[in-house]
């Protein structure tokens, strides 16, 4: 990241938020839920398929969490109700972890339950590592009883390695990602290539075992080592998925679909587009940039008038 863009993840709590929306509008479908609908029906006539994320995390109250429940029903609602090719992303820290364990555990099972009834699929999302343990431990409560679910990991952790032998035993089906989290380095891998090389030899394990796995990343030079192991291990494109995040790297989408390869994206909505907004800024040098040019010229539009 270059100077003038360290400078913009430094002053981004600062930028008005009109801008923010104005920029955030390429990574997020909207406030609604109609929202989301219109644009997972844009991206099925792209031939992708999409995974719905409703916003926010680390909830305080009980009723924010039975709201984020509920919010999460209606998605599934929605999909059934307009035959969307689509699933639900959930992270549990929404549905109140950092309460109650076992209030979380009935609001996500509750979700999963009703998924499975129309037989969609439910993505559990990694955060931080102080939810790792009990993200685990939800996500196996949950696989030993309903086979509609899944769980993120995430490969700059150095106990992902052990994580993914014991969870390929119970026939786990995985996305996985680098991880975005600023982690310690006792936990973390910190150099990109280290983390790239455990990505791919995570990969190698989760597909040796027949795991489904949604490859999420960006990164071409994953991208092409992900397509080695699957021709390695002969694989139909049903058997896999790559997975992308709404508005990054469009044209690698599209390479991928020309391809022959299903392509599932990440589609955020939700009314706390804010805090998530942020985040991918900081998470993306280019856009940072983008963010300063406008910033820039909406000073000097304000200082002519």
């Amino acid at each position: 990241m270059n100077l003038i863009n360290k400078l913009v993840v430094t002053i981004l709590p600062f930028i008005p938020k009109p801008l923010v929306r104005f920029f955030a509008k390429r990574y997020i479908a909207g406030e609604t839920l109609s929202d989301a609908a219109r644009v997972v029906t844009e991206l099925s006539k792209k031939y992708a398929m999409a995974t719905i994320d409703v916003l926010g995390e680390d909830v305080t109250k009980n009723e924010e969490a039975i709201d984020a429940r509920e919010l999460c029903k209606d998605v599934l609602r929605m999909i059934t109700e307009l035959k969307l090719d689509a699933n639900l992303s959930v992270k549990l820290t929404q549905f109140g972890l950092k309460l109650d364990k076992e209030f979380c555990y009935a609001n996500v099972r509750e979700v999963v339950e009703l998924a499975g009834s129309s037989n969609y699929f439910i993505w559990i999302d990694m955060e931080d590592h102080t939810c790792t343990d009990d993200t685990i431990e939800i996500f196996t409560r949950l696989r030993k009883e309903f086979t509609n679910v899944g769980v993120a990991l995430q490969a700059y952790l150095k106990r992902t390695g052990s994580d993914v032998d014991k969870l390929n035993e119970l026939g786990a089906g995985f996305r996985l990602c680098k991880g975005i989290y600023i982690e310690p380095e006792e936990i973390a891998l910190k150099k990109k290539q280290e983390v790239r090389e455990n990505f791919l030899k995570l990969l190698d394990r989760m597909l040796s075992k027949k795991a489904y796995v949604g490859i999420a990343t960006h990164d071409i030079y994953l991208i092409v080592g992900a397509k080695q192991l699957i021709a390695k291990y002969d694989l139909q494109p049903d058997k896999y998925e790559f997975q992308m995040l709404l508005g990054v790297r469009s044209d690698l989408r599209d390479a991928l679909l020309a391809g022959g390869h299903r392509l599932r994206i990440y589609v955020p909505f939700g009314s706390k587009w804010y805090a998530y907004s942020l985040r991918r800024f900081k998470e993306n040098p280019e856009v940072a940039g983008y963010v300063f040019k406008a910033l820039f010229d909406w000073a000097r539009f304000v200082r002519r008038k």
